[in-house]
């Protein structure tokens, strides 16, 4: 998708290229690192990421084909700007599935996104690590999961889980991420690379 790079954000990317040299990356997983860098202002993903290139290089083309986008919160959903996205957390199936089988509204929210899109889908985690880990087990055979979730319960563990798995991915190894993140990996795959 092209777009028109606003000044303030080519300076922006000047000024992260001149802290942080990711050239070696191929060119989507350089702009994946650079867009979450870039909306999170912190250069440490540059050896936190883990990135499947092969993997993201298929998602764009997908996406491009028109492959869905699900997100496990309406924060990461506000946060992709090209795309309409399903998101069922806030959907009362979603929270009737959670309360009468017990799992947690993110959980559930996943399961009925996949009713809903079936194989094939984009999966962007930001907020919740047990959506990451129904993703994982509910084999969703997904064109991409972003998986991104931010915090001190699970949050390691369900991306180690994810990396472990084999599914195509993009991941991080520490306890950050969060929505803001999480959106940027896709809306990079949605965008390309920003010109130097």
């Amino acid at each position: 998708m092209d777009r028109r790079v606003h000044p303030i954000e080519a300076e922006s990317f000047a000024i992260l290229r001149s802290r942080v040299d990711l050239s070696a990356m191929p060119p989507l997983s350089r702009a994946v690192a650079e867009r979450i860098i870039h909306s999170s202002a912190d250069l440490d993903y540059a050896t936190d990421l883990v990135i499947d290139d092969t993997a993201v290089k298929e998602a764009a083309e997908r996406l491009k084909d028109g492959a869905p986008v699900v997100t496990d919160v309406g924060m990461v959903a506000a946060g992709i700007t090209a795309r309409d996205c399903v998101c069922h957390i806030t959907d009362p199936r979603a929270e009737r599935l959670a309360r009468t089988t017990g799992i947690t509204r993110s959980a559930a929210a996943v399961r009925s996104a996949y009713s809903e899109v079936g194989p094939g889908a984009v999966w962007v985690v930001g907020c919740a690590p047990t959506a990451l880990t129904e993703i994982i087990a509910r084999q969703v055979e997904p064109a991409l999961v972003v998986g991104l979730p931010v915090g001190f319960v699970g949050a390691a563990e369900s991306k180690a889980e994810l990396r472990a798995s084999g599914l195509p991915q993009v991941s991080n190894v520490s306890e950050k991420g969060g929505s803001a993140v999480a959106a940027a990996a896709l809306n990079a795959l949605l965008y390309g690379p920003v010109p130097e």
